[in-house]
């Protein structure tokens, strides 16, 4: 439905956002997406803690149901 396409697009500025503002995580190596409120996020991490990071912000947006994380840790 629209309703929902609007929901998601408001959930992944939402994450995009607080990742941008986070500095344990490199915001522009990430992608979000979601999908009925379930985040996907792929790209590349510089360690496990950063990947971790990136799932525990996008977990704290409100609207968020589950999260996939595919983020690559790469050193």
């Amino acid at each position: 439905t629209v309703g929902a396409y609007v929901d998601d697009t408001a959930i992944t500025a939402s994450v995009k956002t607080r990742m941008l503002d986070d500095e344990r995580v490199a915001g522009t190596s990430i992608t979000v997406e979601t999908l009925n409120g379930t985040v996907m996020l792929s790209g590349f991490a510089k360690t496990q803690a950063e990947k971790t990071a990136a799932e525990s912000i996008a977990l704290k947006v409100d609207g968020v149901k589950s999260v996939k994380n595919e983020i690559t840790v790469r050193s």
